[in-house]
């Protein structure tokens, strides 16, 4: 079983950043992509970032300039760079991983997840 465990949440205000870092217990087939997710309340999960395994990446067109995933196969560990932050950010974030790439991401399609750090952004 794969375990992701999430860190770097917190509370900023609009225009400020964050660096969430995703540690992964290890790499299997089913790990090939790593992926952020976000839930706000009273709304859908919404894929927010992807990278797979050779580096290729996805972002949601909200995020894109603002947002970096990238990651450290010798740390196993993926990162989500938060810049010019906005209140719609706003957010529980996930970390979770999938055998395979789609986008734009369905997030039942992901079987590993992590617990999710907060992310507060106030105007």
């Amino acid at each position: 079983q794969v375990q992701l465990v999430e860190s770097g949440g917190g509370s900023v205000q609009a225009g400020g950043s964050l660096r969430l870092m995703c540690v992964v217990s290890r790499y299997t087939t089913s790990t090939y992509c790593m992926g952020w997710f976000r839930q706000a309340p009273g709304k859908e999960r919404e894929g927010v970032a992807l990278i797979d395994s050779n580096r290729g990446t996805w972002y949601a067109n909200s995020v894109k300039g603002r947002f970096t995933i990238s990651r450290d196969n010798d740390k196993n560990t993926v990162y989500l760079q938060m810049n010019n932050l906005k209140p719609e950010d706003t957010a529980v974030y996930y970390c979770a991983t999938s055998g395979g790439w789609g986008t734009p991401p369905r997030w039942d399609e992901y079987t590993n997840w992590g617990q999710g750090t907060q992310v507060t952004v106030s105007s």
